[in-house]
C-alpha cells in the first residue's frame, strides 16, 4: 500500500480507523502543550538498510521533530540504539530547535537530553559480556552479523544469503543462550537482540509520561519491539491518558497494523504525519475525513 493509497495527503493528518485513535488525535490538537510525541528510530525515522551505520534520519524528519519541539510537552525518540548513536545518526544534536528532544536508548536504559547534550548510560550486564563472547561461534557459517551496542547485542540476518532462514535457525539458540545469561531476547525485522531485561519501550513511554506530566501521546513505531509502547498508549488511554497509535508501515510486519489507530507509508509517511500534526498545530490542516 502507496503512500498515497493510504488517504494521507502530505499537508493533511490522516483520520484514524479507531474511536480511541480519534480521541487521541483530537486531544492532542486541543491541548498541544500537554501532548508527549515520541518514536522509534530505525523503520520509523530511519528507513531501515543492510549496514546498521548506514542508517539516517528521513530528511523530512529531523525539520518535523523540531517544529513539534516548541509545540508540545515533549518529544522524544525511543530506540534499541545505543542513545548516542540514535543522536550521531538522525543528526539530532546542534538544533536549537530541538531543544526539547529526550532520546532514551537501549530500552530506556539510556538518556539524552538535547537541552544540555549530557548522556545518562547504566553501568552493563554481566551477561552482555559472555555473550559477546559466545557468538562467534553460535552463528557459524550462517552469514549473520553482530552490531555491538555496548549495552546490548543485535544479530542481524539482512545481509545473509538466506535471511529468513538464518533468522529462523538462530532464534532458538539465542534464545537459549539469554536465558542461560541471564538476558532478553528481542526478535524483530530480521534482527534478533539480546539485551538485559527489565526495561522496554512501553515502560520508557509510560515514565516519560509520567515525568512530564502528558495530558496525551502519540507513539509512532515499526516493530515488534513497539508492541510494548503501542501497549502503553492503551493503558494510559485506561487511566485517562487520550493516546494515538501510528504504525510506519512495513510488509515486513504486517500485524502491527491490526496494533495501532493508523498506519503510514514508512519514515516518509510518519515525517509527513508529524509536520501534519505540526501544522494542525499551528491553525493550519486538520484531520482528513
Amino acid at each position: 500500500m502507496g503512500f498515497h493509497d493510504m488517504g494521507f495527503r502530505h499537508d493533511a493528518l490522516p483520520a484514524p480507523r479507531t474511536d480511541a485513535g480519534r480521541e487521541g488525535l483530537a486531544a492532542l490538537l486541543a491541548r498541544p502543550e500537554g501532548a508527549l510525541v515520541a518514536a522509534d528510530f530505525d523503520g520509523t525515522l530511519a528507513p531501515i538498510v543492510p549496514d546498521p551505520e548506514q542508517a539516517r534520519a528521513h530528511p523530512d524528519a529531523v525539520p518535523a521533530l523540531a517544529r513539534l519541539a516548541g509545540r508540545v510537552a515533549a518529544v522524544a525518540v525511543i530506540t534499541g540504539r545505543p542513545a548516542d548513536v540514535a543522536v550521531r545518526l538522525g543528526g539530532f544534536a546542534g538544533h536549537p530547535e530541538l531543544a526539547g528532544l529526550t532520546v532514551l536508548g537501549a530500552y530506556g536504559a539510556e538518556r539524552w537530553n538535547a537541552a544540555d547534550g549530557r548522556l545518562h548510560r547504566p553501568p552493563p550486564h554481566p551477561g552482555i559480556a559472555s555473550a559477546r563472547e559466545e557468538l562467534p561461534g553460535l552463528l557459524g557459517e550462517t552469514g549473520a552479523a553482530v552490531e555491538d551496542k555496548g549495552g546490548a547485542l543485535a544479530v542481524h540476518t539482512r545481509r545473509a544469503p538466506d535471511p529468513a532462514g538464518a533468522f529462523a535457525a538462530l532464534r532458538e539458540p539465542l534464545a537459549a543462550l539469554a536465558t542461560r545469561l541471564g538476558l532478553a531476547l528481542e526478535p524483530g525485522r530480521l534482527v534478533l537482540e539480546l539485551r538485559p531485561p527489565g526495561m522496554d519501550k512501553g515502560a520508557a513511554l509510560t515514565a516519560l509520561a509520567r515525568d512530564v506530566g502528558a495530558a496525551s501521546v502519540l507513539y509512532a513505531g515499526d516493530d515488534l519491539g513497539d508492541l510494548a509502547a503501542f501497549e502503553a498508549v492503551v493503558k494510559l488511554r485506561e487511566a485517562g491518558v487520550p493516546g494515538l497509535r501510528v504504525c510506519s508501515g512495513s510488509a515486513e510486519v504486517a500485524e502491527l497494523t491490526e496494533a495501532t489507530d493508523v498506519t503510514v507509508d514508512g519514515p516518509r509517511g510518519v515525517a509527513a504525519l508529524l509536520a501534519a500534526l505540526a501544522g494542525a498545530m499551528e491553525g493550519g490542516p486538520r484531520p482528513s475525513r
